[in-house]
């Protein structure tokens, strides 16, 4: 058996104080934002309970989707590094980064250098990458390759688009191949949900068909995102069947918000390639805000169950 858990949308906070030159471009947006509304319902202590349930579940890995800072300052992500460091060491913790860790140009390269070691292929030995190109990456981890895309960019002021583009789409192809020959339960880590209308048009991802492709062409067994806050079980179809693609709340929500409060999703996996057993409970904060309790348990892999029998059961949930 080989546990992993999945937690996005940290937005680590309180926002530390900004500069006038850091607030003269598009984070003054995302200021006047935190202040009106997250500030009231992202709290730092319902991360802490989170993390502290989810270790008592022991995991093997931990795989975080993005956003873990809010305006990308110099001092949020070194503070997110240091934060990392703190929750796992690199061998058993992954990151991609979200739309927040990109938040203005030049803050996407500065997030993915501090927090390299969490994001780096097995196969880089160096601390930092000479290319310039860092995802798709590949990591494995017991039975388990972790397939790290990037739709993380700078965008424009009241948008928070992704983007997917042709290289990544090529090199991610490859490595699910590569990873599927080697009888890996493939894992496919990404911070917007690559399914059309699952958020709206100013934060939807763009090469969404490109990415499906991707998945149908490598072929994939499990989807993991962040980005919309909320927990959702999408499908993508592929040439070789449909593969799940689930969302998870903000893992600083608490209660009382329009969103739903902090969750993490815990996958067990069994099974061999051809037959998995892929259990997914979701544990998330309670209506007082005060523990977490287990809410939902969803069966994607299983003996005799394939997903394709459970999809119309998911698209209820």
């Amino acid at each position: 058996m080989f546990k992993f858990a999945h937690i996005s949308d940290i937005h680590l906070g309180p926002l530390p104080r900004l500069s006038l030159r850091e607030l003269c471009s598009k984070r003054i947006t995302g200021f006047v934002n935190w202040h009106r509304k997250r500030r009231k319902h992202l709290f730092v202590n319902t991360l802490d309970l989170l993390l502290s349930d989810l270790k008592t579940r022991e995991p093997d890995h931990l795989v975080v989707t993005g956003d873990l800072v809010n305006l990308a300052t110099d001092i949020e992500i070194r503070l997110s590094a240091e934060w990392l460091n703190t929750i796992g060491d690199p061998l058993h913790t992954t990151v991609v980064p979200g739309n927040h860790d990109a938040y203005v140009p030049g803050a996407h390269d500065k997030s993915v250098k501090a927090w390299y070691p969490f994001i780096a292929s097995d196969d880089d030995p160096a601390a930092w990458p000479k290319e310039e190109h860092v995802f798709p990456t590949l990591r494995r981890r017991g039975p388990i390759a972790i397939i790290g895309c990037s739709t993380s960019n700078a965008t424009p002021p009241f948008s928070a688009s992704g983007y997917f583009g042709q290289r990544q789409a090529r090199e991610t192809v490859n490595l699910l191949r590569k990873a599927g020959e080697e009888g890996l339960f493939r894992v496919v880590l990404i911070h917007h949900p690559p399914i059309r209308g699952a958020t709206s048009a100013h934060k939807r991802m763009l090469g969404i068909r490109r990415f499906a492709a991707a998945i149908s062409t490598g072929g994939a067994e499990l989807v993991l995102h962040g980005h919309t806050h909320l927990n959702t079980v999408y499908w993508l179809h592929s040439h070789h069947g449909p593969v799940p693609v689930v969302g998870i709340a903000s893992a600083s929500q608490g209660p009382g918000g329009h969103k739903p409060p902090a969750a993490y999703n815990l996958f067990s996996l069994s099974g061999r390639p051809g037959a998995w057993n892929l259990v997914c409970e979701r544990y998330g904060l309670t209506p007082q805000g005060d523990g977490i309790a287990l809410e939902n348990s969803h069966v994607f892999y299983g003996e005799n169950l394939s997903p394709l029998s459970i999809v119309e059961a998911e698209k209820i949930l």
